[in-house]
């Protein structure tokens, strides 16, 4: 798993400059947008029935890594597109890449979470998710500041093309060691229903009686929808309103990644010293701002202050929004609970990115980000209100 995270993390450093590059290309913010809810769609749709084909599988590891393989692959898929593609054309062409990217992208997320957690069993997540993300961000850092370097070097687009296309080999790298990984076989479960209806009624009844599950997934549901709504706003603000250069759009997107691998030491170290109830508060609080302060900031010299300290809130997010989810899902049925709560998340990216564009578009950036941040505040509320658990891990 970590040295599968060396070739996720090259991939990765393509990702924030793709909305970057159909922004230079004349996308429209409703078109940038697009990255995040076609997704969104695809999983929405989709979720929920690759759960269960998921879930029929003795061992998912060799769907979770073909799939891997073809959604890094379309990063050089976007590369060549727009070699052969000019003007408008190669923004459709692009979008159209990521659309069918949509589905094993959906299967990825599923067994994504399924996969780590038998990985690293119920006492070893903060672990194995620290060392996955920290090599990972580290990866990607170093690829970002190199990057950033060539894009100015090198005229646009043909930087954009060439950094697409190299970038696509992590996922031979991600496909070689992520197939290798041994699982024992899943526990099969029987199910008595034969009838799509059947096992719609079969799938919500299992659902509705995990009320721990339920009430986690709802106000995670409401902190991921003001956090996102500012998504696909950012890379067009820094173009568009604050001018920021690729070489400075590249500083921002290091120092956010760069802050993760601390951050992930630092929030590990301390859930064991104080439990991952005040992890979760400290960092679904502090991530709240990252959109408002940069909505008021009128210089990009500023954000990658902001964004480091995004950074470091976003570390703990990430390592205690997976290890109370999988706290509250039956291993009998990971794939099942993990479909129904991807479920809900795609929902709020197909939500929450065109909210924020029409926002933006209505009534300015600003508004919309600080907007994007109150909503994540009420998250956060309902995450402070929610009543302690006896035990000292909640």
């Amino acid at each position: 798993m970590q040295i599968d995270a060396i070739g996720v993390g090259l991939a990765s450093a393509a990702a924030p400059f793709l909305p970057v590059y159909l922004t230079r290309l004349g996308a429209s913010t409703f078109e940038v947008g697009l990255l995040t809810s076609m997704p969104a769609l695809t999983g929405l749709i989709l979720s929920i029935p690759l759960g269960q084909f998921l879930q029929r599988q003795k061992n998912i590891v060799p769907w979770f890594s073909l799939s891997r393989l073809l959604v890094i692959a379309s990063y050089a898929l976007t590369g060549l597109v727009s070699l052969f593609l000019l003007g408008h054309n190669a923004v459709i062409g692009i979008l159209a890449v990521w659309a069918l990217a949509t589905i094993p992208q959906t299967l990825v997320s599923i067994g994504f979470s399924v996969v780590m957690n038998a990985v690293a069993g119920p006492e070893g997540r903060y672990e194995l998710m620290t060392r996955r993300w920290s090599i990972l961000g580290l990866t990607t850092t170093i690829v970002v500041i190199l990057i950033g370097q060539m894009l100015v070097v090198i005229k646009f687009p043909l930087n954009y093309q060439i950094m697409f296309l190299f970038l696509s080999l992590g996922g031979l790298i991600s496909y070689y060691y992520s197939s290798h990984i041994r699982l024992p076989d899943a526990e099969q479960v029987t199910s008595t229903a034969h009838s799509m209806k059947e096992r719609l009624g079969e799938f919500f009844r299992l659902i509705r009686s995990e009320k721990p599950f339920l009430t986690f997934v709802l106000k995670r549901f409401i902190f991921l929808t003001g956090t996102t709504i500012a998504t696909p706003l950012f890379p067009v603000y820094f173009v568009r309103t604050l001018n920021a250069p690729d070489s400075w759009i590249a500083t921002i997107n290091t120092a956010q990644t760069a802050i993760l691998i601390v951050g992930y030491f630092f929030w590990t170290r301390t859930t064991r010293r104080r439990g991952s109830r005040l992890v979760l508060l400290a960092t679904t609080f502090g991530i709240s701002f990252y959109p408002i302060l940069t909505g008021i900031t009128t210089s990009y010299y500023i954000i990658p202050l902001y964004a480091g300290m995004a950074g470091i809130f976003q570390a703990g997010l990430n390592l205690v929004l997976f290890d109370e989810l999988m706290k509250r899902v039956p291993v009998a049925y990971s794939a099942t609970f993990v479909s129904a709560s991807q479920s809900l998340q795609y929902f709020s990216a197909i939500l929450a990115p065109f909210l924020g564009t029409y926002l933006a578009d209505r009534f300015g950036f600003t508004p919309a980000f600080i907007i994007s941040g109150a909503v994540a505040l009420v998250g956060f509320m309902l995450f402070l209100l929610e009543k302690p658990s006896h035990s000292p891990d909640l």
